[in-house]
């Protein structure tokens, strides 16, 4: 009997090493196995290979039953547990959004304003963000973190040293990068669950419209006049509501311009750009660092109004805000009769 077992020990251990699979030592068992039951069936009593095999036909043929029972059983087990359905991921989730998600949402989904539909729409909204300079940084971080679904970037400028101070969805690393690559990577490390679309160009006349078109909101927070009259002219005509800011040294402007919903248009109020100087861009009059954040992240919360429907937006309405003088006040806008823009 001990040569049976030596060999049987010699299958399993050996044939591990030597990188057999179980279910050919298996094999190798069940062939030991007809060897010993066919050696006591067929050889007369006496043999001496009989005798080194020790036992006799019926304790082998039980023992080896046993061990075949064992090995059909564990087969079976394994079979009914591929069989059986998966266990749900920690981020499995039969709703709109995973554990995760639901989880980094929460102070949204909590408030009574927004809730679980409102975060819903968050979630499927598009928005376009022209500009990833001073106003487009918090815009950009502030939307990407609150789960807006799609975020176009579109800028065609690259990140200076001299941009640092205030647009702080740059990093000295990123110094000579197109900004809307740069705003693309700090967005998606702060939210990897929202698509973000960078347009690495200058918005014009030719891709305008066909670019907006694509979107349901769009935000803008350029630093020239000829991109806002733009921006503003092609929103209105699609019937897109758009969300302006601006901001100069120390004091900045948020409005949302909405003909389409009654409320002005940026030229309603602003009929012509200013004449050269009378409006010095950040880089000619300067502007206090923490400024763009205020007043981008304005932008963010109107946006986020906007999508969701809480409160009151700023359509007919622009918030000003001083920052030397910490003072904010509203003013009253409305449609100007024979707006070219939006008549």
């Amino acid at each position: 009997m001990i040569w049976v077992l030596i060999w049987a020990a010699v299958i399993w251990v050996g044939g591990g090493f030597a990188g057999l699979s179980a279910a050919r030592r298996w094999q190798l068992t069940a062939l030991l196995g007809a060897v010993v039951l066919l050696s006591h069936l067929v050889l007369p009593d006496g043999s001496g290979i009989r005798n080194t095999l020790g036992g006799n036909f019926t304790s082998w043929a039980v023992a080896f039953a046993a061990i075949a029972l064992a090995a059909l059983y564990g087969r079976g087990v394994a079979w009914l547990k591929a069989r059986a359905p998966k266990p749900a991921s920690p981020d499995a989730n039969d709703g709109p959004f995973t554990d995760t998600e639901l989880n980094r949402y929460a102070r949204h989904i909590v408030l009574r304003e927004i809730g679980g539909p409102g975060q819903v729409a968050l979630k499927n909204a598009r928005v376009l963000v022209v500009g990833a300079g001073g106003l487009g940084s918090p815009v950009l971080l502030y939307l990407a973190a609150a789960g807006v679904g799609t975020i176009g970037v579109i800028d065609d400028d690259v990140v200076d040293n001299s941009n640092l101070q205030r647009q702080v969805i740059h990093r000295d690393a990123d110094i000579g990068t197109p900004k809307v690559f740069a705003a693309e990577a700090a967005m998606r490390a702060q939210n990897p669950a929202i698509t973000v679309r960078p347009y690495n160009r200058r918005l014009s006349d030719d891709i305008a419209e066909e670019l907006f078109a694509d979107y349901d909101l769009v935000l803008e927070g350029t630093d020239n006049f000829e991109t806002r009259y733009l921006v503003n002219r092609v929103a209105a005509k699609l019937g897109k509501p758009m969300i302006g800011g601006a901001l100069s040294q120390w004091e900045g402007q948020v409005a949302t311009f909405d003909p389409t919903n009654g409320a002005p248009c940026y030229q309603c109020i602003f009929p012509e750009a200013p004449a050269p100087g009378l409006a010095p861009s950040c880089s000619e009059a300067g502007v206090v660092g923490p400024l763009p954040g205020i007043i981008g992240s304005l932008m963010a919360t109107e946006a986020i109004k906007e999508i969701t429907g809480a409160g009151e937006g700023l359509r007919g309405r622009m918030l000003i805000y001083d920052a030397l003088y910490a003072e904010t006040r509203v003013i009253r806008t409305k449609k100007r009769d024979g707006c070219p823009c939006c008549g």
